[in-house]
């Protein structure tokens, strides 16, 4: 948990406030330009409008969304801490961190011709941001984080123009290969003397597959059936880990985005329950 500064004693360290606002606009500037490499440098472009999405990829892509949205909030909230800005300032103000870091994108998406500005992903990031901002305004930390997971499909390979032909634009755009997970910290919400082990999460997860096109008809074009997939799975709490040095807490903070390979037990509707010895 990060550690709560009270208002009336909060100095800010205009030092920090300076470098982390350089820092972040140099890096959201770096950011913006490889998206628009990876992603629309090849599309084509048209006059700004909306595009309703809400029923493509399984919602796969506002799941992703969601957890894009969050981290970058969670992020916010704890570098406005660092800064030194008073703990309800910064959740709120830091709060906001998601929902400016993916806006951007909606006004990118709102000038390409085959899709435009999705109002469900302006939903999604909001949502994913409002969701850090409650647990922290409820707990003073995060006890239900969201993770990813991915794992490398066929599929792309099927339409390597829209799931992408390397592994990081697959990562990215194979909507196939990514679960997202909400893990949960269960030691969290029993009593302190509980002997529960504090490193051990529960995580529910969800992907989908067979999704190549957007439509039923181009997928069973190709003998695909799309469909949904949810899972189970123990999860590591990465945040127990954490001990003095500062480089070992901030890998832990940053892998704590990414699910842990592990067992997981998965149930679709084609082929039922399936149990998974490792799963990515």
């Amino acid at each position: 948990m990060a550690q709560q500064v009270e208002p009336d004693t909060a100095t800010i360290n205009k030092k920090r406030l300076v470098a982390l606002s350089s820092t972040f606009a140099l890096g959201y500037s770096a950011l913006l330009v490889s998206l628009n490499k990876a992603w629309y440098s090849k599309e084509e472009r048209s006059d700004f409008h909306f595009f309703d999405d809400n029923s493509q990829w399984k919602q796969v892509d506002k799941v992703g969304h969601f957890w894009g949205a969050f981290h970058e909030s969670r992020a916010g909230i704890d570098m406005l801490r660092w800064a030194g800005l008073p703990d309800q300032k910064a959740i709120l103000l830091g709060g906001l961190t998601g929902i400016l870091l993916q806006t951007p994108i909606e006004i990118f998406d709102g000038y390409q011709t085959e899709y435009g500005a999705s109002v469900g992903d302006l939903i999604a990031n909001t949502v994913g941001s409002a969701t850090v901002v409650a647990q922290e305004l409820a707990w003073n930390e995060v006890r239900i984080m969201p993770k990813y997971s991915f794992h490398t499909t066929r599929y792309a390979d099927m339409r390597p123009n829209v799931l992408g032909s390397s592994l990081g634009e697959q990562a990215l755009k194979d909507y196939n290969g990514q679960t997202y997970w909400l893990s949960v910290d269960v030691a969290a919400f029993l009593p302190e003397t509980s002997k529960y082990p504090k490193w051990l999460n529960i995580a529910v997860g969800y992907g989908a597959e067979e999704i190549v096109y957007n439509s039923a008809s181009g997928n069973e074009a190709l003998g695909l059936d799309a469909h949904r997939q949810y899972y189970l799975s123990p999860d590591l709490n990465l945040m127990h880990f954490k001990g003095r040095s500062k480089i070992w807490n901030t890998a832990l903070y940053v892998l704590s985005i990414v699910k842990v390979p592990a067992p997981a037990l998965e149930y679709n509707r084609k082929s039922g329950f399936k149990l998974h010895a490792l799963y990515f």
